[in-house]
């Protein structure tokens, strides 16, 4: 079944991924790229093309995870989507998934695959409408601070740390669950992967960008290990 391939990819890479701050040889194991997810709408899906680039670069550096050098780029139709255990996704407006691509999406999820959305002001309510038609079922929930998705590698006792401020407010982190396991994780009112841009885009600090990686790493390392 194709789908296993997600299970697959992503049970190769934790069983090589010791974490630790020391790197070893990784020639001999898969490589995991963060896919950034290409949708319709209208949305700037692409903006900050130096994030997932440095994500990447912080997973090889700070990890024992074996990382790709470049950026993935997928749509939802894509068949080498089931290749890929994590997409990521951001942008600053509109999107927009066709009935044929949402049931997609909820495949992938539903059969190993997980979501990382970060909303980059303004995608808010055009996220929470499309993810509808994938999970009509389901809530879109608050995850607690206590969840381990917080502390997979460092812990972030207090939730989400706060990048840059969009609407007022403490940044919150949001879940779609199926069979007890988190599939979607919604970074809402932070922008974490702002912080994981170039200095010279955003003019973030070396602190918040650290945080912004480290929490970045706490998704993406809790995705492969669940």
């Amino acid at each position: 079944m194709k789908f296993s391939r997600i299970n697959l990819l992503a049970s190769l890479i934790v069983l090589g991924s010791a974490l630790c701050l020391e790197s070893q040889t990784q020639s001999s194991r898969p490589s995991f790229s963060l896919v950034r997810l290409k949708y319709g709408g209208g949305g700037d899906w692409y903006n900050d093309p130096s994030m997932i680039p440095n994500m990447h670069h912080f997973l090889r550096t700070r990890t024992n995870i074996p990382v790709g050098q470049e950026e993935v780029r997928l749509s939802l139709m894509d068949e080498a989507l089931y290749a890929h255990p994590i997409l990521f996704m951001t942008g600053h407006g509109r999107i927009f998934f066709s009935e044929q691509e949402a049931q997609r999406l909820r495949t992938y999820l539903t059969h190993g695959g997980f979501l990382i959305a970060d909303d980059d002001y303004g995608m808010d309510e055009h996220f929470r409408r499309e993810m509808k038609k994938v999970f009509p079922d389901k809530e879109l929930l608050e995850i607690p601070f206590s969840h381990p998705l917080y502390s997979a590698m460092v812990p972030f006792h207090a939730g989400l740390p706060k990048i840059h401020e969009h609407d007022g407010g403490p940044p919150k982190g949001f879940g779609y669950f199926h069979e007890g396991r988190l599939v979607v994780f919604y970074v809402y009112n932070t922008n974490i992967s702002d912080g994981w841009a170039d200095p010279e885009v955003h003019g973030d600090p070396p602190e918040k960008r650290e945080q912004a990686l480290r929490m970045g790493a706490n998704i993406i390392i809790h995705a492969l290990t669940n």
